[in-house]
């Protein structure tokens, strides 16, 4: 009788809800950000506020079962959470302020949203080629980038909610932070078996609670919601199609894929069942297909979201079905505002001390794939030490694309998108163009995954 695979696993039904709730707590900041930011630019009341903020819970869950149950050949059928990308953050805020009357800001958005997700799904298949040019090299590479890329989003959860007020950054945040850290490590230190895989989980409601003495848990948004809402099917007007806006978002789509496609390949790492072609391309389309079909619930362009990923990673729970409840939740919270707010409680500090062993574990992931890459070779190592050095200018040195246009900052500002293309153009020059057969380096495009076998691992010569 053939062994169903840890992905393909399901769990017993509270193992399935409490890991799949861990999911949700591990998202939840990422995806109410962009609508709160965006919201906000367009001027809408508390209330539109928390409806943009539900619609965007609601279609991020509709994504998340699109790639983790999946239909047709749409899904990478993978342990893998969709919501908001915050890559189109800043392009939305560009087309508010160039938009005259704010009311039409959100029609024109999604407009483009919608135009973007439908080619972004005709091209998923040509897109999903490229897999064949991310050999261990590459997909390390990224893999570790995107781990390190996130840090400083743990890092700006930990100094506290609001980055203007006097108090960010003051002991009572990071030592919050702390404490829910060393929470994390000593439950996953002393403790075993489901515990131990809720660690994260757990830290977040023991963080949580010792936050409430220092005032730093608002309760108030529970008081607030409502106890049933629906996104109702284009509550902000009708899409319009504006050519500018179109362009921009197209750009966003395929940073987006781009950045998809790499945690695709890392998670496939993870769980030991590496992405191919065809896997890519279904999870291509799921991304592209909810992107399209979000709009008309409200919502805006969706993606991966690399952190759970490191969630996966620490847990070893490799469940698509856990996640798929996850995203049962994310549509219960859209549905049910007073649910929703019961996650918004958690202080941005406690997600901090969270995410600092979450992102982590994602750059432990790309390192340990990075093991598989022939670093004894000069050129990988090369490729390596460039591309990462290309992907960290963002986080290192935030101002050096400054004098670059506005459109060139949607891909620059993305360490992650940089790296990656950097470290595919860097393999293609160093290790195909031009190479000999009797080169030392690796000579055939790899698929992600596979082992650097002894064919392709010359012996070393003396002196190296």
């Amino acid at each position: 009788m053939p062994t169903t695979h840890p992905v393909d696993e399901k769990l017993p039904p509270l193992k399935m809800m409490t890991s799949g709730l861990q999911h949700v707590a591990a998202m939840y900041a990422g995806v109410v950000a962009p609508p709160l930011i965006v919201g906000a630019a367009v001027g809408l009341s508390g209330k539109e506020l928390t409806f943009l903020t539900g619609a965007s819970l609601f279609t991020a869950g509709l994504a998340t079962l699109l790639q983790t149950l999946g239909i047709w050949n749409i899904g990478a059928r993978l342990p893998f959470v969709n919501g908001v990308t915050f890559a189109g953050v800043a392009p939305m805020l560009a087309i508010v302020d160039q938009t005259k009357d704010k009311d039409d800001a959100l029609p024109i958005i999604f407009g483009a949203i919608i135009v973007a997700g439908l080619l972004g799904f005709v091209g998923a298949p040509f897109f999903s080629k490229l897999v064949r040019f991310f050999p261990p090299v590459v997909t390390g590479t990224v893999i570790t980038l995107i781990g390190v890329s996130l840090m400083p989003v743990a890092f700006g959860w930990a100094q506290g909610p609001n980055p203007a007020g006097d108090d960010y950054g003051s002991m009572k945040y990071l030592g919050l932070a702390g404490i829910t850290l060393v929470i994390v490590l000593l439950i996953r230190r002393f403790t075993s078996g489901f515990v131990k895989q809720i660690a994260v989980l757990l830290g977040l409601a023991i963080g949580t609670v010792i936050a409430i003495p220092f005032g730093v848990t608002d309760f108030s948004a529970i008081g607030e919601a409502n106890i049933v809402g629906f996104p109702t099917p284009f509550h902000f007007g009708a899409p319009q199609f504006a050519a500018a806006a179109i362009v921009s978002m197209v750009v966003v789509m395929i940073v987006s894929m781009t950045e998809s496609t790499a945690d695709m390949l890392a998670l496939g790492e993870i769980v030991e069942r590496p992405a191919d072609e065809k896997t890519i391309a279904a999870g291509l389309r799921a991304d592209t297909l909810g992107s399209a079909l979000s709009p008309l619930f409200n919502g805006f362009m969706c993606s991966a979201f690399a952190q759970n990923i490191g969630l996966v990673a620490m847990t070893r729970i490799r469940s698509r079905f856990v996640v798929a409840v996850g995203g049962g939740f994310l549509i219960l919270m859209g549905l049910m505002p007073v649910v929703a707010s019961l996650i918004a409680t958690v202080p941005r500090p406690v997600l901090g001390g969270a995410g600092v062993v979450l992102f982590g574990s994602v750059a432990a992931s790309g390192i340990q794939t990075l093991t598989k890459a022939g670093l004894e070779k000069d050129n990988n190592v090369l490729i390596v030490a460039v591309a990462m050095a290309v992907g960290l200018i963002p986080i290192a040195a935030p101002e050096f694309y400054h004098a670059f246009p506005d459109t060139a900052m949607i891909i620059l500002d993305s360490g992650i998108s940089t790296g990656c293309v950097a470290a595919v153009v860097l393999n293609l020059v160093f290790n195909h163009i031009g190479k000999r057969q009797d080169d030392d380096d690796v000579t055939a495009p790899m698929e992600p995954g596979e082992e650097i076998s002894e064919s392709r691992v010359p012996s070393a010569r003396a002196g190296h």
